[in-house]
C-alpha cells in the first residue's frame, strides 16, 4: 500500500497545488471555470477520443462488468435514498444526496490517474464506468428533480436528458472514437500527434482544476458530508466489488479497475447539477471537499486491495 500511496502522491499534490492557487486567489474562480472548460471540452475529449479510437467495442463492453457495476452503484444509490427518506428530505434533495453517494470523479480524476497507476488497458473499464454514470445516473437525477417539481413525468424531461447526453463532450468523444475504431482506419500521424499533445494536458489540467475548484467549496453540514463520504469511499467500492466478483463475476483485472473507479471521491459535476437546479449545493460542496481529502488515503488502500485480484 505504501508503494501505491507514493505513486498517488503526485496526483494529489497537483490537486493540492490547484487548491493553493484557488485559496490564495492567485487563480480566481473565473480562471478556474475557464480551465475546467478547456479540460472538459478540449484536453479530456482529445484523450478519450484517442484512447477509444484504439479500442474495440469488446474492450469497453463487458456484460458482467456493466451488470456488476450498475448493481453495486444502484445499491448505494438506494441506501442513500432510503436514509434521506427516513430523514424526511424531499425527493430532489434525496436525489442529490444519492448522486453524491454513488457517482465518483471518474472523468477528471479516474481517467488520468487509474490509467497511469493500473496500466493503459484500464481505460476500457474506466470509460464503461464513465458511460454508465453519465447515461444512467446523471439522467436519473434530472428526471427525479424535474419530475418532483412538476409533480409528474412529461416528454420534456426526456428531451432535456437526451439533449444533455448528446451535448456531453465525454460521451460524444467516446462514441466517435469507438466509431473510428470500428472503421479500422488508422488515425493520420499528424492528427494522432495533435490528439496526443492536447490530451496530454488533460492530466495536469484536470487535477489542478479539481484543486482550484475545491478552494471555493464550503465545509457546511459536516455530518451529512461525512455520511456521504462513507457511502462514496466505503460502501460504493464494497458493493461494486460484490457485484463484479461474486454476483456477476468479471475478468479479475477489469474487476479490479472498476472497483478502484468506484473508490474515487464525489464527482464535481454533481455540484454543477445541484447549483443549476438550486438543490442543496452546500452539502454537495462539503461532500466533494471531504471525500477528496479522505480519498488521498482510501484510494491507495483500495488499489492495493484489488491489485492482487
Amino acid at each position: 500500500m505504501i508503494e501505491i500511496f507514493l505513486k498517488t502522491v503526485p496526483f494529489f499534490a497537483l490537486i493540492g497545488l490547484g487548491y493553493w492557487a484557488g485559496y490564495t486567489r492567485f487563480f480566481s474562480e473565473e480562471a478556474t471555470a475557464y480551465l475546467t472548460k478547456f479540460v472538459f471540452y478540449f484536453a479530456l475529449t482529445a484523450m478519450l477520443f484517442r484512447f477509444s479510437a484504439n479500442l474495440s467495442l469488446s474492450d469497453v463492453w463487458d456484460a458482467n462488468l456493466v451488470a456488476g457495476y450498475l448493481l453495486g452503484t444502484l445499491a448505494v444509490y438506494l441506501i442513500a435514498t432510503l436514509v434521506a427518506y427516513f430523514r424526511k428530505l424531499d425527493v430532489a434533495t434525496a436525489a442529490v444526496e444519492a448522486q453524491c453517494a454513488a457517482i465518483g470523479n471518474v472523468g477528471f480524476l479516474g481517467v488520468p490517474m487509474l490509467t497511469l497507476l493500473m496500466g493503459a488497458a484500464a481505460i476500457g473499464p474506466i470509460m464503461m464506468a464513465l458511460a454508465v454514470d453519465l447515461i444512467v445516473f446523471s439522467s436519473l437525477i434530472v428526471i427525479l428533480i424535474t419530475g418532483s417539481r412538476d409533480g409528474r413525468l412529461n416528454f420534456g424531461i426526456f428531451r432535456t436528458v437526451g439533449l444533455g447526453l448528446v451535448k456531453n463532450p465525454m460521451i460524444v468523444s467516446i462514441v466517435l472514437g469507438l466509431a473510428w475504431s470500428f472503421s479500422e482506419w488508422p488515425i493520420p500521424a499528424p492528427a494522432n500527434e495533435f490528439l496526443a499533445i492536447l490530451g496530454g494536458a488533460a492530466t495536469p489540467g484536470a487535477l489542478f482544476a479539481i484543486g482550484a475548484s475545491l478552494a471555493s467549496k464550503s465545509a457546511e453540514r459536516i455530518q451529512v458530508a461525512a455520511w456521504l463520504t462513507i457511502c462514496k469511499l466505503g460502501l460504493h467500492p464494497l458493493f461494486v466489488a460484490i457485484g463484479v466478483l461474486y454476483i456477476f463475476p468479471a475478468d479479475p483485472y477489469f474487476a479490479a479497475v472498476i472497483i478502484a473507479a468506484a473508490a474515487l471521491p464525489v464527482a464535481g459535476n454533481v455540484y454543477i447539477l445541484a447549483q443549476h437546479y438550486g438543490v442543496a449545493p452546500h452539502r454537495v460542496s462539503a461532500a466533494i471537499l471531504f471525500s477528496t481529502i479522505v480519498s488521498i488515503v482510501t484510494v491507495s488502500g483500495i488499489i492495493a486491495w484489488v491489485s492482487p485480484v
